[in-house]
C-alpha cells in the first residue's frame, strides 16, 4: 500500500465507545481475569509463559474447562496478560508474578488508555497469527533446540509483511466509498487481492493454487484474530475440506460464495488498523480530524474526501462554530486562482448549504466578489432570499469553468460529468466561442476536457479549437 497519498477517511466511533468494545473482547477480558487471578503461588516459565501445572487452574477460572480448546485460550490470554503489562514476572529464576501496572488502566484509565492497552494484545495477536502450527514446529527442531526455517519453507518477515498487507487491503474495501463497507469479504477476493497482478486476465492454474493456499492460510490466521475483537469472521466450510478426501454427504451449492470464508473488520478493528497504519507512515485520515482546525485546512482536507465522508466532516466541523462566522471563514477559505481553488469552492458551497439560514449576510457580502459572486447567487436562490441581483453573463461563464474544474478534479472523465458537458453545448449554441475568453486558470484544461468528453465529433472539435484559443490567449 502506498504511503504517498492519503486513504479515504474512516468513520470510527467515540474512544469511548471503542475502549468499551476493547474491554469486552474475549482475548482482552481473559487476560484481566487472569490477571487479576494470579497471585504468590503463580508460577511461570523461563519466557513467562504460565507453569503447566497451572493451566488446569487459569482455564477454571476462565470457565473453559469443558471447552476442548480451554488450554489454547488460557495460554494465549496469560501471553497477551504478560505482553500487555497487566501481569509481571518478578523473579525469573523462582518464575513468581505480581499484578502489573498496567491492570489499574482497566479501571481507571482513559478510554485512550484502555485502547492503547488493547493495541499491545493486538500486537501479540497479530504476532501468533503468523507462527506455524505448534506441531509443525515441534517436528523441525534440531538437535539444538534451534528452529531450522527452510525447512519449514517459513518466514516470519514475510508472514508478517503479508497479513499486514491483507489487513491493509481490508481496511482500504471498507473505507472506500462503493466498496466493502459494512459488509463481509469474500476470503478468495482477499487471497486474490495480495496475488492476482492488476493486468492479469484469466488466473493461471499456477495463481490459482497460490490463491487457494493463501485463502486456508488466512482462514487459520482470522480464527486467531477474532477473540482480539480485530474481525467478525465466517470460516471457510468444513464441507470445502473434506471434498477434498472424498465426496461430501449431500450436494453442496458451488455458487455460494459465503461457504469460502468471509470477513469483514469490526469498528474496534477499524482503529487498529489505521493505528498500524499511521505508525507505518501512512496517511490514514478520520473523520473529525478536521473539526479543531480553520476553513482552510477544512477545504483542502475533504476536497479529497468521498461525498458522504465530506459531509459528516464539515456537519461535525460547523456544529462546533456559529453558522455567520463559520460562513464568512468558509468564504474566505475558498477564494484562489491555485488549482484546487475549484474544488475548494465546490465543497465549500456543500458546507454553506448545511450553514442555514444565518449565513445568509456572509452570503450578500460576497456578491460582488469575482470568484463567489456566482455561488453567493446560487446560495441565495436556493434558499429563498429576496433581492438577489442576476449574474452577468461574464459570471456564469466562470461559474461554469469554476464548476466543471471543480468535477475534474474530483470525478475525473465521469458519467456525470459527461452528461452535464452535453448539456451545456445543446443548451448554449455559441458556448465555446464565448468560453474560450473566460479569464479562469482553468478555463482551457475545461475546453479540453469537454473536447474528450462530448460524443459528437463537431461539437468536439469545436470544444478543442476554443481551447487552443484560450491557451493561446493565456500565453499558455
Amino acid at each position: 500500500m502506498s504511503d504517498s497519498s492519503p486513504l479515504p477517511p474512516v468513520r470510527l466511533p467515540a474512544e469511548a465507545e471503542l475502549a468499551r468494545d476493547a474491554l469486552a473482547t474475549p482475548l482482552l477480558s481473559r487476560a484481566v481475569r487472569l490477571a487479576r487471578w494470579a497471585g504468590p503461588a503463580t508460577r511461570v516459565g523461563a519466557g513467562g509463559e504460565l507453569a503447566e501445572e497451572q493451566l488446569p487452574a487459569a482455564v477454571a477460572e476462565l470457565g473453559l474447562t469443558d471447552d476442548e480448546d480451554g488450554d489454547a485460550y488460557a495460554s494465549e490470554a496469560w501471553n497477551v496478560a504478560v505482553d500487555t503489562g497487566l501481569v509481571e514476572v518478578v523473579d525469573e529464576e523462582e518464575g513468581t508474578v505480581t499484578a502489573g501496572e498496567e491492570l489499574a488502566t482497566v479501571t481507571d484509565g482513559t478510554p485512550a488508555d484502555v485502547l492503547a492497552l488493547w493495541l499491545g494484545a493486538l500486537d501479540t495477536a497479530l504476532a501468533d497469527a503468523t507462527v506455524p502450527d505448534l506441531d509443525d514446529l515441534a517436528d523441525v527442531l534440531e538437535e539444538s533446540g534451534e528452529i531450522d526455517f527452510s525447512q519449514l519453507d517459513w518466514d516470519p518477515e514475510a508472514e508478517a509483511e503479508f497479513l499486514e498487507g491483507v489487513l491493509g487491503n481490508l481496511y482500504l474495501l471498507t473505507v472506500t466509498e462503493g466498496g466493502a463497507a459494512d459488509g463481509p469479504v469474500p476470503l478468495p477476493a482477499l487471497a486474490a487481492s495480495m496475488i492476482v497482478p492488476d493486468d492479469m486476465g484469466e488466473p493461471s492454474d499456477d495463481i490459482l493454487e497460490q490463491v487457494s493456499d493463501a485463502m486456508m492460510r488466512l482462514d487459520d490466521q482470522f480464527r486467531l484474530l477474532e477473540p482480539v475483537g480485530l474481525v467478525e469472521f465466517q470460516p471457510v466450510d468444513e464441507a470445502l475440506l473434506a471434498e477434498a478426501d472424498e465426496p461430501a454427504a449431500e450436494p453442496v451449492d458451488e455458487s455460494d460464495v459465503a461457504r469460502y470464508g468471509m470477513v469483514r473488520l469490526t469498528p474496534l478493528g477499524l482503529f487498529g488498523i489505521r493505528s498500524r497504519l499511521l505508525e507505518a507512515g501512512v496517511a490514514a485520515p478520520a473523520v473529525g480530524d478536521l473539526v479543531d482546525k480553520g476553513a482552510d485546512a477544512l477545504l483542502d482536507g475533504v476536497s479529497a474526501f468521498p461525498q458522504a465522508a465530506a459531509q459528516a466532516e464539515i456537519e461535525q466541523w460547523l456544529a462546533r462554530r456559529e453558522p455567520l462566522d463559520s460562513a464568512r471563514e468558509l468564504l474566505a477559505a475558498a477564494r484562489g486562482a491555485d488549482a484546487g481553488a475549484p474544488l475548494r469552492r465546490l465543497r465549500c458551497q456543500q458546507a454553506l448549504s448545511l450553514a442555514g439560514p444565518a449565513a445568509e449576510p456572509a452570503l450578500r457580502e460576497v456578491l460582488d466578489d469575482a470568484e463567489l459572486g456566482g455561488l453567493a447567487r446560487v446560495w441565495l436562490a436556493e434558499h429563498g432570499a429576496a433581492d438577489v441581483p442576476a449574474p452577468s453573463q461574464d459570471l456564469v461563464f466562470w461559474l461554469t469553468v469554476d464548476t466543471i474544474a471543480a468535477q475534474l478534479a474530483l470525478e475525473g472523465n465521469s458519467d456525470e460529468l459527461q452528461g452535464l458537458v452535453e448539456g451545456l453545448a445543446a443548451q448554449h449554441s455559441g458556448f465555446f466561442s464565448a468560453a474560450w475568453r473566460v479569464e479562469h486558470p482553468a478555463t482551457a484544461d475545461v475546453l479540453e476536457a469537454m473536447g474528450r468528453l462530448h460524443p459528437d465529433k463537431k461539437v468536439a472539435k469545436e470544444a478543442r479549437k476554443a481551447a487552443f484559443k484560450a491557451r493561446s490567449a493565456s500565453g499558455g
